[in-house]
């Protein structure tokens, strides 16, 4: 582009300095600075190109990384919840366990206390089955002594 320009004053000074100067010449180097401003540009367009495919190529990258860690992160995750859910189906089963004891042992107690109120009961009864017929033949033979020693 540099030697287009140089050519460019040359060919100016020369119009300036001489009268037979034909302006096709300079339409010829203005033509060549068309051709050479397209190949520029399409340099240009082509180092913009090559750009944009090395930074989809690194958007591609830091897609598969993160990909890559929120897997990892899932994964991680999962196991997590699959450590919980086997702790808490341990624990569920730790208490029912321990709550089928306490029914267990709670209707042990029942029993007992029914067997327990039951011989009370029988004891009582028969402490007073035992009474009245103490009291009875205490009585009975009170009458007895009386009516031989009182006869009427």
């Amino acid at each position: 582009m540099e030697a287009l320009i140089y050519h460019f004053t040359l060919l100016s000074d020369q119009a300036l300095q001489d009268k037979t100067f034909d302006p096709s010449t300079i339409e010829d180097l203005m033509k060549l600075f068309e051709i050479e401003a397209y190949k520029s540009w399409a340099a240009m367009e082509q180092e913009q190109q090559k750009e944009v495919e090395e930074a989809e190529t690194e958007l591609q990258q830091a897609e598969d990384y993160l990909d890559s860690v929120l897997e990892s992160a899932m994964d991680e995750f999962r196991r997590f919840e699959a450590e919980l859910e086997s702790r808490s189906k341990a624990e569920l089963k730790s208490l029912v366990e321990t709550g089928e004891k306490a029914r267990k042992m709670g209707n042990l107690m029942e029993k007992s206390a029914t067997v327990a109120s039951k011989r009370y009961m029988e004891a009582a009864l028969n402490s007073a089955t035992a009474s009245m017929k103490s009291a009875w033949k205490g009585l009975s033979s009170k009458k007895a002594s009386n009516q031989i020693s009182n006869p009427k």
